[in-house]
């Protein structure tokens, strides 16, 4: 007999469906400029990213439909984030073309691979690579003094170096399980 499964209907898969549904709004408040506020929602969601994932392992409320809105809600942030930042003019086009192009690249590749009953499991840089992101993203967000827009591109040059290293690295993992 197997264990019941919990019901989608549980605080973590919330969480991320609010995640999902509060991106447009934090959109609007890039476009629009609004610094401050976009900054506090995009932690805000970012907060709700850690909480939903802890919550679920946590009390056992794994479910389906988390495995897969998750990583769908942290790309759309992640990716709407970049487009907002490039359409506000503070973010070079090619970082979120990169970005993007992997992030997009190895999910698709991933999900090929899930359908012929191989699961590649997050990398170890996958955490590095998120908390660059979200580091890189939260100070083109947060009105910083001028002084501060070099750093600020260090972070993001660094992001885009661990996005495309971590990229690279499950092809070259994959390629060794598959000699």
């Amino acid at each position: 007999m197997q264990p019941d499964k919990p019901s989608n209907w549980n605080l973590p898969n919330i969480l991320t469906s609010l995640r999902i549904l509060f991106i447009p709004v934090f959109a609007w408040l890039v476009l629009l400029q609004h610094w401050w506020w976009a900054f506090g929602l995009f932690v805000a969601l970012m907060i709700t990213d850690k909480l939903d994932g802890d919550i679920a392992r946590a009390r056992g409320l794994v479910t389906d439909f988390g495995k897969i809105a998750d990583p769908i809600a942290d790309k759309a942030l992640m990716i709407t984030a970049l487009v907002t930042l490039n359409i506000a003019n503070s973010l070079p086009m090619w970082v979120t073309v990169v970005i993007v192009a992997r992030e997009l690249g190895i999910t698709v590749w991933r999900m090929v691979l899930l359908r012929r009953g191989r699961v590649v499991p997050a990398s170890k840089g996958g955490k590095l690579k998120t908390a660059l992101q979200t580091l890189a993203v939260g100070l083109y967000l947060c009105p910083l003094p001028e002084w501060m827009n070099t750093p600020t591109f260090v972070v993001m040059l660094l992001a885009v170096a661990v996005t495309v290293v971590t990229g690279v690295q499950y092809l070259v993992d994959a390629g060794k399980v598959n000699k």
